[in-house]
């Protein structure tokens, strides 16, 4: 059995964790292992001798500083996200969990203005995970407060807001609901229907590709191409229909048939316009009626 896979779930998180701290800060020492993890000293020490059994050439003691140095010839162990690495490094490590964030200031990550309320998190998830249905009282922009009854299968970040997507019995569809203004969240007594479950939710289980290209309009299209890591002026990406549209509308992708927008804030256009026509949410999807 490789080295790797004989570690247990938890060995390889701190593992990981002196990996990153090695190759992102240079430095890593068994306080900041055990502040992390909430370790003992002798496991922390075990870890760290584990890391060199596994990458010995990575780092080296340095006895003045009592802490673990990176070596130039460093590799890393791990295969790290980029998206979680920024986010990290952004918010300085602290998971929100037991520990509590904290802020960096050389690296920023966007600034958020939507916060979610944890204990209505808390019980959409509860009831996702137990396959109930929810009574709610719900705060939209076009009818005010309302009770609903809905049968939630999945928490989704649209890129500006959380939503939970979900079987709405009022008005007998799928949908999605702004998670921010539910008021209030209880246990329905009615127990979810066949027809209500996410396996029938067709927008959802249908897969679609989205053909994006640099704008037309654009001076220097490599530019783009080099932002979102183009192959051939193109980037493939394959989504839920569901969704679809709001990340069109995040990245501000031109839809219109003949790219017609030329306003300069759309830098991304749809290749493929006809697959406008088996996605949801069309309304918000720039220029999609057009």
């Amino acid at each position: 059995m490789d080295a790797m896979e004989s570690l247990s779930f938890a060995q390889r998180q701190r593992l990981a964790f002196i990996d990153f701290s090695l190759q992102y800060f240079g430095q890593v020492s068994r306080q900041d292992l055990i502040a992390k993890f909430a370790t003992g000293l002798a496991a922390a020490t075990r870890d760290f001798a584990s890391y060199r059994d596994l990458a010995p050439h990575n780092m080296e003691l340095v006895h003045q500083t009592k802490r673990y140095h990176r070596r130039a010839e460093f590799s890393p162990l791990f295969d790290h996200d980029p998206e979680a690495i920024l986010h990290g490094l952004a918010n300085g490590f602290g998971d929100g969990l037991s520990h509590p964030i904290m802020p960096s200031t050389v690296c920023l990550d966007a600034v958020q203005l939507i916060h979610p309320d944890t204990n209505i998190i808390a019980a959409v998830m509860r009831a996702i995970a137990h396959k109930q249905a929810i009574a709610v009282t719900y705060v939209s922009v076009s009818s005010g407060e309302t009770q609903r009854e809905l049968v939630p299968h999945t928490l989704v970040n649209n890129g500006q807001r959380w939503h939970v997507r979900c079987f709405d019995r009022t008005h007998q569809v799928f949908t999605d609901f702004v998670v921010t203004r539910f008021k209030a969240v209880t246990q329905s007594a009615t127990e979810p229907f066949d027809h209500e479950l996410q396996d029938k939710d067709s927008y959802w289980q249908k897969l679609v590709s989205l053909v994006l290209i640099p704008h037309p309009s654009l001076t220097h299209p490599e530019a783009i191409a080099l932002d979102y890591q183009m192959s051939e002026g193109e980037l493939v990406l394959s989504c839920r229909a569901a969704l679809a549209g709001y990340l069109l509308r995040q990245w501000s992708v031109d839809c219109s048939a003949q790219h017609q927008i030329r306003s300069g804030v759309c830098q991304l256009a749809l290749k493929n316009h006809t697959i406008l026509s088996e996605i949801e949410h069309l309304a918000i999807v720039p220029g999609g009626k057009t």
